[in-house]
């Protein structure tokens, strides 16, 4: 497993370099954003994982994982944030990274943490989708596990981390595909802010709610035909949200 770290601070990216070899990993550093975008996106180059910092120089970690992504590369960032405010950890998510450690962290989280996000990735690549009829209760098992969700002529490719739809194919983000899972979960039923923050990305329960409100736009970009006047995703006044798979029943 190729693995870069991207820290400007040289006996922090040092001393993750030297343990990460020590657990098997091959690793490479680059010292700022620029550099590790070029890295990133030289094709003779392939990296597993990128374990990103958010304070570089010139570019920082959000603007790296937002271009990453906007190039269509979905390679797993762990990203690395100072003192683990919500603020950083949410626009992070929104920039397109997997996971977040707060500094000062432990070497053995960030082992555990890096070890979760590549099994994950393996296991997106070698799983075979199942498709999750939309009348099966949110709450049966096998909504638990869904791999595949088909409505209004859009299947939400769990699995691969894939939305399609009739005229594209959208690549999601974990986060995004988690948060998903979760709304789908509990489709029909309002869910708070709160717990979207607290269960979906295991945020604390004084973050400021508005802040997912973002992320709701952009899946009604992806999944309603009219992002501004939803037929899916719905707002709950005061509450939070309620999704629905046939457009039918929100009226």
């Amino acid at each position: 497993m190729n693995v870069l770290i991207v820290e400007d601070e040289q006996h922090l990216a040092d001393g993750l370099r030297f343990n990460l070899e020590a657990e098997g990993y091959d690793a490479q550093v680059a010292g700022d954003g620029e550099a590790a975008l070029s890295l990133l996106f030289d094709e003779s180059q392939e990296y597993d994982a990128v374990v990103l910092d958010v304070m570089l120089p010139g570019k920082d970690g959000f603007t790296v994982a937002a271009e990453l992504r906007a190039a269509g590369n979905f390679v797993p960032v762990l990203m690395l944030t100072a003192r683990g405010r919500a603020e950083d950890v949410l626009r992070g998510f929104e920039s397109g990274a997997d996971d977040y450690l707060p500094k000062p962290f432990e070497l053995s989280v960030l082992l555990a943490r890096l070890n979760a996000l590549l099994r994950r990735r393996l296991w997106f690549d070698q799983k075979q989708p199942r498709t999750v009829e939309t009348e099966k209760s949110p709450d049966s098992p096998a909504a638990e596990a869904i791999e595949q969700f088909t409505f209004n002529g859009r299947t939400i490719d769990f699995a691969n981390l894939e939305l399609h739809t009739p005229e594209q194919t959208i690549r999601l983000t974990l986060m995004e595909a988690d948060l998903l899972r979760y709304l789908i979960r509990h489709q029909g039923k309002v869910v708070s802010r709160r717990a979207i923050l607290q269960e979906v990305w295991d945020l604390a329960e004084d973050t400021d709610t508005r802040a997912i409100d973002n992320f709701i736009v952009r899946l009604r970009k992806y999944i309603e035909e009219d992002p501004a006047k939803p037929a899916h995703l719905l707002t709950v006044r005061g509450v939070g949200y309620r999704f629905v798979a046939d457009a039918s029943a929100s009226t």
